[in-house]
């Protein structure tokens, strides 16, 4: 029997011809104290307002409302720490006791409505309750991810201008533990605006020293608001105000704070756990990802949670925590309906266990979709993944600024086909637009700048915070009527998105404009090569040139340079010689961000011999060390740090 057609391309139209009425519909399945006359007002913010006029409360929606409609005994988080050896299930009705209880805490610390918090802390249940406290009495969180160096902590901090610090005393990676109130002290030293109170998490494998008259230990502040009955109650926030910032990976200068306003984001997300991820509530949800980033955001804590739905956080990686399997012992242990990860995490998977022999030690039946976000999916990982665990991989591509996709394949309205290397369709809302260097849209095939027409759905940044002209000058101006993506792609016949990478992925090689995307699609499907990169470096003839950096499979025992070889010949054979691909080189291992990309940019200006500094981001810095040493055995890399 055939499948059903999708409903998407009717409600895709819909959304594009009819906004209001469409978010309007969309907007029924969240709670509001009052509703406004307008859905969207043009005249409103940079490029207009979703909901101005409507007030709500998003911790009432993803706590309170819940425990009212009986799901109080539900599991509402799994917390599984392998790297702490520790589990917790929480409630929604426990969910709604701690953060009530945390929200008449911070309340009593001096923080009311509008005022910044931020929050500087491990993959906790803990951290969770202070972003739903904050949301729970109108304060806007900025979570900071834990263990940041000082001066990038110190320069948000000088940003947000926080009222109070939520921290921890501690992170635990496989190999350590990572200590954040040195860090913390050192970031309040640092920082020009002084926070009125720091609220510390002590956790046993490390106790941080408090100061007096400024820190408060979390454990003895909870019992003192328990003992006081010191709950606090919702209040009601406009749509439009900010329930976060979120600042950007990878930022140098003043800090880029992303806002995310508090209706239109909720009506998104609601949207986005049935249209395109297919979760019910009652379902566990699993995002394989951090607290500290916006996937970890979005995914972890609110839509989840919007949904009714148990999400599960984990504090642990894909490998060594303890192996390779620990993915499929997550899932057989909550019974995860849907996995959201990186595919830089299967990569990893792949590279240790190629076979996939762990995943026969786990029950995985009850996963139904895998879906990859945050760097490009490669075919051939999509491929592996799929053939070894018997469900669709969908891909779909968003950033930070949007808070949820902007296109994917909406599993919930009816999957459409799957083309592997594609990012699949528009997101409803979303009108996206490939324009050329003039900023005129192109035809199918044409390989050109991701735009997308304004105005942004709702749950998009309506501004950065404090930074207006910013906003317009990063993302509106190059493009007019459009936002600017920054990265680049085509669309084929059938509207299927396919993203090559950021546009300044794009490499020049004597006037050909060419992918390194494409380049890393074909050395990815080399047997061998577990992951890669491929990095545009100069040349004095040509301009630039490619260069690839392969990672090998584990147990791969042939030799480097015989692999490298027929790399250069794969893609001379797959791309042609116009591609001008010469240099294949091997590594151990790239640089990444803690959030698994991986850093080409910086990679880039090694290789060019240009002075680059250390990312905040970056999950282990002495990769760049090896990338350089890898470098000029080859006669390239002569720079060093800033």
């Amino acid at each position: 029997m055939p499948a059903p057609a999708s409903r998407y391309p009717d409600m895709h139209a819909r959304s594009i011809r009819d906004p209001e009425g469409f978010w309007r519909e969309a907007a029924r399945a969240i709670d509001w104290m009052s509703e406004g006359e307008r859905v969207f007002d043009a005249a409103l913010g940079i490029y207009g307002r979703w909901f101005p006029g409507w007030t709500t409360n998003v911790c009432h929606n993803a706590v309170d409302r819940h425990v009212e409609a009986g799901r109080g005994p539900q599991p509402a988080i799994f917390y599984d720490s392998p790297v702490a050896g520790a589990r917790r299930t929480v409630t929604y009705a426990e969910l709604k006791d701690e953060v009530s209880l945390l929200a008449g805490l911070l309340r009593d610390l001096g923080v009311g409505k509008g005022d910044r918090v931020v929050i500087y802390m491990p993959m906790i249940p803990e951290a969770m309750f202070a972003m739903l406290a904050c949301a729970r009495i109108g304060a806007v969180h900025s979570v900071v991810f834990g263990g940041f160096a000082a001066a990038e902590l110190a320069g948000r901090i000088d940003d947000a201008q926080p009222k109070v610090v939520l921290s921890a005393s501690c992170g635990i990676e496989p190999s350590r533990v990572v200590s954040y109130k040195p860090l913390l002290d050192l970031a309040l030293t640092l920082a020009t605006h002084k926070p009125q109170a720091c609220l510390v998490f002590q956790r046993p494998q490390a106790e941080a020293t408090l100061t007096p008259g400024r820190d408060h230990d979390w454990a003895t502040r909870r019992e003192q608001a328990r003992a006081a009955a010191m709950r606090a109650e919702c209040v009601p926030v406009e749509a439009t105000d900010p329930l976060y910032i979120l600042y950007t990976s990878g930022t140098t200068g003043k800090p880029k704070g992303v806002v995310r306003d508090s209706g239109g984001y909720m009506v998104a997300l609601r949207w986005s756990m049935a249209g395109l991820y297919d979760t019910r509530p009652g379902e566990v949800y699993w995002s394989a990802s951090d607290i500290g980033w916006v996937v970890g955001h979005s995914y972890i804590v609110y839509a989840p949670l919007l949904a009714g739905c148990t999400t599960v956080l984990y504090e642990g990686k894909p490998v060594g925590t303890p192996d390779s399997g620990a993915f499929w012992r997550v899932i057989e242990d909550y019974k995860v309906a849907v996995l959201f990860t990186a595919p830089t995490a299967l990569r990893a998977i792949k590279k240790e266990d190629p076979e996939g022999r762990l995943m026969a030690d786990y029950d995985r039946s009850s996963l139904r979709t895998l879906f990859l976000a945050g760097e490009r999916a490669d075919p051939d990982t999509v491929e592996w993944a799929k053939a070894r665990l018997g469900v669709p991989v969908v891909d779909h591509w968003w950033q930070t600024e949007t808070g949820w996709a902007i296109a994917g394949n909406p599993v919930g309205l009816g999957a459409l086909p799957i083309r592997v290397g594609s990012t699949g369709v528009p997101m409803p809302g979303y009108q996206v637009d490939i324009l050329d260097e003039g900023g005129h849209p192109t035809v199918p095939d044409r390989m050109g700048s991701i735009a997308i027409k304004l105005p942004l759905p709702p749950g998009c940044l309506p501004t950065l915070w404090r930074q207006d002209e910013r906003f317009r000058d990063s993302y509106l101006m190059d493009f007019p009527g459009y936002y600017k993506t920054a990265d680049a792609g085509f669309t084929d016949a059938t509207g299927q998105l396919f993203i090559m990478g950021r546009t300044d992925d794009i490499i020049n090689v004597a006037g050909h404009r060419l992918s390194t995307g494409g380049m890393e699609e074909v050395l990815a499907a080399h047997p061998d090569v577990a992951e890669c990169a491929v990095i545009g470096i100069h040349d004095a003839l040509k301009g630039e040139v490619p260069c690839g950096f392969v990672v090998l499979k584990a147990g791969v025992a042939r030799s480097p340079a015989d692999i490298e070889a027929e790399i250069v010949a794969l893609v001379r054979e797959r791309i042609g010689p116009v591609a001008a691909f010469r240099l294949a080189i091997t590594v151990n291992r790239l640089p990444k961000t803690r959030s698994g990309k991986i850093l080409r940019g910086t990679m880039k200006k090694i290789a060019d011999a240009q002075a680059w500094n250390m990312p905040a981001t970056i999950d282990d810095p002495a990769v760049l060390d090896e990338i350089a040493i890898a470098l000029n055995a080859r006669g390239l890399a002569k720079s060093s740090a800033a």
